[in-house]
């Protein structure tokens, strides 16, 4: 039986620059980048993911705003990953919060030094700036939770 992995990401844009964290891919051991990202758990909705997410990967507060696209990808490993991107607002890292143990640093890093990065974790994370950044925008009512 397929069984498609679902994942949320953030796309978080500051002066210029976008929120990506350092991080040690589980799969294959490699360092990797990757947005604010990571599985939906049971029982939450899609927003509460992106949120949760973002916190524990980065110590900072996510408001959504918008969808930016919904992405599938078949990995190397095997795995489908379909994989909801948001872009909003994003606060200062809240001291009251430590990074997720699988995350080494967070960076804000400019569009040209993501496109030199030979280590994306996938071709998704540039796929979700490049239509951030065209303007790709969906309102969060598309959402419908049931």
């Amino acid at each position: 039986m397929w069984t498609p992995d679902i994942t949320v990401a953030a796309v978080c844009q500051k002066n210029g620059r976008f929120l990506l964290v350092e991080e040690r891919s589980k799969s294959t051991q490699q360092i990797v980048f990757n947005q604010p990202a990571g599985h939906l758990e049971p029982g939450e909705t899609i927003l509460e993911g992106v949120i949760r997410e973002t916190l524990e990967e980065t110590c900072c507060h996510f408001t959504p705003e918008a969808l930016v696209g919904l992405y599938r990808l078949a990995a190397n490993n095997g795995k489908t990953y379909i994989r909801y991107t948001f872009c909003g607002s994003i606060g200062d890292v809240d001291s009251n919060y430590d990074l997720d143990p699988d995350i080494i640093r967070t960076h804000w890093l400019t569009l040209e030094t993501i496109r030199a990065n030979a280590s994306l974790r996938s071709p998704i994370v540039l796929n979700c700036i490049d239509d951030f950044l065209s303007g790709v925008r969906y309102p969060l009512e598309i959402l419908k939770e049931l």
